[in-house]
This record gives structure tokens, C-alpha cells and sequence, in this order.
């Protein structure tokens, strides 16, 4: 095996000159699925500090990430030199001013996800933030990362954002990094990967897929990227001799496919992506499966990111506290805007018609009707509990909290519909206003809604800041009602009806028990496993949801035999006829509606909307 502190005496002449900050990262042993990684500090400070950060931008959750770090030394002048441990991720070298200063350590990359670092056999992935200690003081400075093959990985590609300063054809070689943030924002892929190159407006893209089935159709989804790339670049930046140039040099898609998984992770010039293996397109395919538009609408998501939370971003995170959480109110407006954005990035880019752009829309609707915490928590709330809450989802999160992203982007839904009502501009010119007015950068609450004051009215911006700071539901039917789509309640599921989230596999396992429904008055909770139902004498064995219909249909009272802890209980469930199937009804209707369902009534009225046409 080659040695972690291997590298060519020109790559090192090189990096010495280029930066006081080196980093030499190598897969030490991929079966143990360590990481070597070397950090030369050219001018330390006398006492220098280190640490490793607790987080990672775009998941707002502590993640620990020194948990993974083992066998931390250093040297100077070929001397060990001591370090100190000060916290959970702090350490102090006893070192000198001036002379260099080695650090030397091993990472456990077995985080499959888009946040941590992943290495065995077939791939290896990862962050700067967990990878790379922070040098206290020279943030700001030039860092360089020197990437090395090993004997297990000789075959293997790179792709990253960082800049190629000297690298070989696969990638491996020395890259620069104007300063720590920059680093930590280019995650690297490595392994046997299939890549695709494409160009929108004038912007070289690259998109990596690591672990596709034979079956991968490349070229469709490279396709349909540049399709959603190229609306997004004319959004922000218009089109033909008009267009003003992209952020960014370059762009790199790094794609993950395992066998069930779904996620992604935005950066300045990439993201990092996840999706399942039946979910990308196949060759000879002429519908793709469900989950492809999943998959690209995340790709539509991570891609607006580019702009919205990694240039434009919440005034708090102007400069990232990589020690602990950073707090904003704000994500209902960075997430929950580019939620409402990438769905309907794909209706613009062609990719989706009217009807499947409404059924998203529907979809998302009833996620936050059917969610009782809405009347509980202002999304602005969540947006500043998510590192406490929404990232730490349980039982109970459904009724004390509300998804950011889902109710966040029905508020951009509102505001987009109110906007164009007032027959003078759309959410389009906010998102574009915003962008040239903070010159691509931090932004407050207040400057959105100066925004929104400028190009609609104060009236609409009150609106907004009421949506956003109160838990009252949002008007949505009105709103549609004005763009040409009509709003129907449909029946509920069963399981709305009586207040349960439940998992079938030969049982009925109870998940979570919404706050106010029938489960919760006879005494059901989350852990329950649902094992039979006893109505009009007669005692029934379930082993999904809907037998509960099946034996009970009609009664007004039954006995529902569930498992607690090893101890079979005996609840009294009154559903209150809601067993009964119910017809769909106008939405007008008094009674609470839980289930929307959405039709084009008008459709020119609702084709101005759909398809970006300006106010």
C-alpha cells in the first residue's frame, strides 16, 4: 500500500508555495474504511488551535462529526509535539510561532448519506467538514488539498468543485481552496463512476452517477439536467445578449444510486445527491418510473440552491459558526421557496405537463393540511427549531411541528398567486429583486418584504409576514380560484379518518397518533402494534388497516386489540360513522377539509401561471 505521506516532490514544492494550509488525503485501508489525512500548517501561531466542525451548511443538525476522528498526533521540526483536547472537537498544539507544524489522523468515513464521508471498496466520498481541521486564524488564507491514490484506489476518478491546480486524467492531484469555507463547500467523489458533460448557457456541467444498474439511460437524465439548468440560468439571469454571467465557473452533479435512498446536499458550484436504483431512467424506456421525477425535481432543488441559501442566504449565516448551531428564521424562505421553485422549474423547463404539476402541488397541500401541528407552530418557528425538531423527528413531530419545506413553499405558492392577482409582477420579480439588491448575498425578513412592498404593494407584504409568523392556513383555495384552478375535497384515507400514520407488514404498526382524532381518544399510541377488531360481537384478526373496514363497516363503536409492551389492551375506538365511505365534496363546504383536490378550471388563466408568464 502506498504511503499516506506519498506525494510527488513536484505536487509538494507546488502546494508548499501556493499555501500556508495543506491537507494530503488518502484511502488509507477501504475494508476498515479509514481515511489518512496529513494537515501542513507552513506559519502556525505559537499555541495553535484546531477543530472540527459540528455541522454541515444546508442540514441543520450537530452531527459530530469528531466522533469519527482517531489517532490524532503532531510534530515540528521532526518533534512530537503535544496536543491538548479543550471540547468535544477543540484541540490546542503546543507548538512554536513560525516553524511548521504536522498533524497527522484517520477519519472512519461510514456515513452513506450527502453530509458525512463514505469509503469501502467500490466508492469514496467526502466532505471537508468532516476530513478537515480548521486552522484558528488562517480561515481566511489560501488552503490546499492534495488528493492520493492508493493501491485500492488506483483506478478509481475524482470529481469535485475545487479548482484543478495539478491533477492527473482522473483526477488526482492537487486543488486549491481561496479559503477554509471554500473548501469544506466542494465535497469529492471518488471511484469507478459513469460521467456525463454538458453546457448550459455557456456554464460547463459534469454529472458523476456512482452504482447505476446497467440499465441507466445517461443520456436522458444528462438531457433533462441541461433542460433544468438552462430554465434556472434564464431565471436568474435572463437569456441571448441580455443575460448577465452565472456565479459560477463551472458546475459538478455527484450522484449516489444505492438500493433505497433519497437526498441531497447543495454547494456553491455542486451538489451531492442520492437516489434510489429503480429511480433513474432506462434505456428503451419510454415512461420513466414515478421516482425519476422525484429525483429530478431534487435535482431542480439542489441546482436553485446554487442561488438561494448559498449566494443569497439568512443575514445569520453571513459568516458559518462551524462550532455550533446557527439559528435563523428564515428557511421557510431559502427551503421552502426553492421547494416551491423546483417543481415548478420542471413544469417550465417542459419536463411536466399541467396535470402532473398540479398533482405535486396537491400532493404537498394535503402533506400540510393532514399535519396538526401547522395550528401549533409558525413556519418561521420551525425554520429556528429545525436543529432541535425538524432534525430530529419522532413521534409526536407531526403534532407539534411544521415542515418548513412543504408549508414554506405553499407561502411562495401564495405569495406568487397574490402577486400576479395584483396584476403588476409574480414572485419571479421578488426572487430577481432580491438577488440584485443584496448583490448576491445576506438578506433579512425585512428586505424580502421591502421587496415584496416595491414590486406588488405593503398590502401583500403584510400578508406574507402574517403567513409566515402566524399558524392560521393559508388561503390557498381563494388564490387558485383566481388563477383558473378549482379546489375540490376529496375523501380521506382511513387512516386520516381516524387520526393515525401506521406501517403494514403482516401487522398493523402504529407510528405516530395525530393529535385530536378518534385513535388518540381511545387511548392508541405510537409503538402500538394493532392486532384485531371486535365489533357486534364478532372478534376479527387484521393484519392491514383496511380489514378494520372490512369487519367493522358500519358500526358506530367497536374494540380495537392492540399490543403495548408485551401486554394485549383493550380500547374502545369510536369512529363516529367515519368507517363509512364519504363522497367528495365542494371544498366550500363548512366541514374541515384534510384532502384537496385540484382541477384547471380556466385554462388560459392557469397557463399564465404554469408556465412563467409575466404579470
Amino acid at each position: 500500500m502506498t504511503s499516506p505521506l506519498a506525494a510527488t516532490a513536484t505536487a509538494a514544492a507546488t502546494a508548499t508555495a501556493a499555501a500556508d494550509i495543506h491537507y494530503r488525503v488518502q484511502a488509507l485501508d477501504v475494508d476498515a474504511h479509514l481515511f489518512s489525512v496529513q494537515l501542513h500548517i507552513a506559519r502556525p501561531a505559537a499555541g495553535q488551535t484546531l477543530s472540527l466542525p459540528v455541522w454541515i451548511p444546508g442540514s441543520y443538525l450537530v452531527r459530530e462529526f469528531s466522533k469519527n476522528l482517531q489517532g490524532l498526533s503532531a510534530e515540528q521540526d521532526g518533534c512530537p509535539v503535544a496536543l491538548t483536547q479543550q471540547g468535544k472537537n477543540l484541540w490546542q498544539a503546543d507548538c512554536a510561532a513560525g516553524a511548521p507544524l504536522v498533524l497527522h489522523y484517520q477519519f472512519c468515513a461510514y456515513d452513506s448519506s450527502v453530509r458525512t464521508a463514505w469509503l469501502d471498496r467500490r466508492r469514496g466520498f467526502f466532505n471537508g467538514t468532516s476530513l478537515c481541521l480548521r486552522v484558528h486564524g488562517q480561515e481566511d488564507t489560501p488552503h490546499m488539498l492534495q488528493l492520493l491514490a492508493s493501491d485500492a484506489t488506483a483506478s478509481w476518478q475524482v470529481a469535485t468543485g475545487l479548482d484543478a491546480v495539478d491533477t492527473d486524467a482522473r483526477g488526482w492531484g492537487l486543488y486549491r481552496a481561496a479559503h477554509y469555507d471554500e473548501l469544506v463547500d466542494c465535497p469529492v467523489e471518488m471511484g469507478n463512476f459513469w460521467r456525463g458533460d454538458f453546457v448550459a448557457a455557456g456554464v460547463p456541467h459534469s454529472f458523476v452517477v456512482a452504482g447505476a444498474a446497467p440499465s441507466f439511460d445517461g443520456a436522458r437524465l444528462i438531457a433533462d439536467a441541461r433542460r433544468i439548468c438552462e430554465t434556472v440560468l434564464a431565471f436568474w439571469h435572463g437569456e441571448g445578449e441580455q443575460a448577465t454571467p452565472a456565479p459560477m465557473q463551472r458546475y459538478v452533479f455527484m450522484l449516489n444510486v444505492v438500493d433505497d435512498g433519497y437526498g441531497g446536499l447543495e454547494h456553491r458550484n455542486s451538489t451531492a445527491l442520492i437516489c434510489g436504483r429503480r429511480d433513474l431512467p432506462r434505456v428503451g424506456e419510454r415512461k420513466a418510473a414515478e421516482g425519476y421525477t422525484t429525483l429530478l425535481g431534487l435535482i431542480s432543488h439542489e441546482y436553485f440552491h446554487t442561488w438561494n441559501v448559498k449566494r443569497l442566504r439568512p443575514a445569520e449565516f453571513a459568516r458559518y459558526d462551524y462550532g455550533q448551531e446557527n439559528y435563523t428564521e428564515l428557511l421557510w424562505f431559502f427551503e421552502g421557496f426553492t421547494s416551491y421553485y423546483d417543481d415548478l422549474f420542471l413544469r417550465r423547463a417542459g419536463l411536466l405537463d399541467n396535470s402532473q404539476y398540479l398533482k405535486l402541488v396537491t400532493r404537498t397541500i394535503n402533506q400540510v393540511l393532514q399535519t396538526p401541528g401547522r395550528l401549533v407552530q409558525s413556519v418561521a418557528e420551525a425554520s429556528f427549531d429545525a436543529w432541535v425538531k425538524y432534525y430530529r423527528q419522532d413521534e409526536n413531530t407531526a403534532n407539534h411541528t411544521v415542515s418548513y419545506y412543504t408549508k414554506g413553499s405553499l407561502v411562495a405558492l401564495c405569495l406568487d398567486l397574490a402577486l400576479r392577482a395584483n396584476g403588476t409582477s409574480s414572485l419571479d420579480d421578488v426572487m430577481r429583486g432580491l438577488w440584485r439588491s443584496s448583490e448576491g448575498g445576506p438578506i433579512s425578513e425585512a428586505d424580502v418584504l421591502a421587496v415584496v412592498s416595491e414590486v406588488g404593494n405593503p398590502e401583500i407584504a403584510g400578508q406574507l409576514q402574517a403567513w409566515v409568523h402566524s399558524t392560521e392556513d393559508l388561503p390557498l383555495r381563494e388564490l387558485l380560484a383566481l388563477h383558473g384552478i378549482k379546489s375540490k375535497a376529496e375523501p380521506a384515507q382511513l387512516a386520516q379518518k381516524l387520526g393515525l400514520r401506521v406501517q403494514e407488514n403482516h401487522s398493523v404498526q402504529i407510528k405516530t397518533v395525530l393529535r385530536g382524532g378518534a385513535a388518540e381518544q381511545a387511548g392508541m399510541m405510537a409503538g402500538d402494534e394493532w392486532l384485531a377488531v371486535e365489533a357486534d360481537g364478532q372478534r376479527w384478526r387484521i393484519s392491514k388497516l383496511d380489514d378494520v373496514q372490512l369487519y367493522a363497516a358500519g358500526s358506530n363503536q367497536l374494540t380495537a386489540w392492540v399490543a403495548r409492551d408485551q401486554q394485549i389492551l383493550q380500547l374502545t375506538l369510536n369512529p363516529g360513522g367515519l368507517l363509512a365511505k364519504a363522497a367528495s365534496e365542494d371544498a366550500d363546504s363548512a366541514s374541515p377539509i384534510n384532502n384537496l383536490g385540484l382541477e384547471i378550471s380556466d385554462k388560459a388563466a392557469a397557463e399564465r401561471w404554469l408556465t412563467g408568464i409575466a404579470a
